[in-house]
């Protein structure tokens, strides 16, 4: 536990989950009765980091008025002569929230070049807006200061819902298929990241640099990223059909992610 900032990637405009983000930033979005935004954070302050900065574009207003008006989601007393606020449920977050406009059309890594000014410290965690997991941060902090490189990304292996063939050794004769087989796929990018402030000298100037192309091929070229495998649950909201599934494991009172 410790003063690390959360820096969480807020601005995208989520146009393959358009039926929820034409009205609405993709954070905002609702698993059960909280904004997906709302979960992540709560993942990370469940082991004691609770200061966040939230890296805004679109709709980015939003973000802040839904937090600004936290406590008016509760029942609340009020008197207009006196001005007195009585908030009636106290089971507030105890979070300290950076709200960084970051620009409409930036691409991720000009997003987080712009938050360099709120980084402090001698690592910082950042993730997407749009991502569940039931992994330790712990863990993840751990492996992060023990290898002693630049950056940490957490690789996942996530399920693939399509059918899945047996092909005989001729590569032709299809020898069964299972209509509804899930199973895992390779490893990649499920965010969760942890960085030292030195990710800032790969980040060069320009709206349109994104953190996944160059400057994470370059420190993978100079040997300072590593990756943290995370066997556990994991689950992206970038679709219409994740975020249904989502809420189903939430109703259901099975979602893996509620650590806390």
């Amino acid at each position: 536990m410790g003063d690390e900032k959360v820096v969480i990637l807020c601005g995208g405009k989520g146009t393959r989950l358009r039926e929820e983000t034409e009205f609405r930033p993709k954070p905002l979005v609702l698993v059960g009765d909280k904004p997906i935004l709302w979960h992540i954070m709560k993942t990370y302050s469940h082991y004691g980091y609770n200061n966040f900065v939230l890296c805004l574009g679109y709709k980015g207003d939003m973000i802040k008025d839904y937090f600004l008006n936290l406590d008016y989601t509760h029942d609340f007393k009020f008197n207009p002569a006196k001005k007195e606020l009585d908030i009636f449920n106290k089971d507030l977050p105890d979070w300290n929230i950076i709200f960084a406009n970051t620009g409409i059309d930036s691409q991720t890594g000009h997003r987080i070049r712009q938050i360099q000014k709120y980084i402090n410290e001698d690592n910082f965690f950042l993730t997407y807006g749009d991502g569940l997991a039931d992994i330790s941060i712990n863990d993840l902090y751990n492996f992060h200061k023990n290898h002693g490189k630049i950056a940490t990304v957490t690789t996942v292996r996530p399920f693939t819902r399509f059918g899945n063939l047996t092909i005989s050794d001729t590569g032709n004769l299809v020898t069964d298929f299972e209509k509804k087989s899930i199973h895992h796929i390779g490893w990649i990018d499920g965010g969760f990241f942890v960085f030292k402030p030195s990710l800032f000298d790969y980040l060069e100037p320009g709206e349109d640099l994104k953190l996944e192309a160059e400057p994470l091929r370059k420190l993978a070229k100079d040997g300072q990223f590593h990756a943290y495998k995370h066997n556990g649950f994991w689950q992206c909201m970038d679709n219409i059909r994740d975020h249904e599934f989502l809420n189903e494991l939430w109703d259901s009172g099975r979602a893996p992610w509620k650590v806390w």
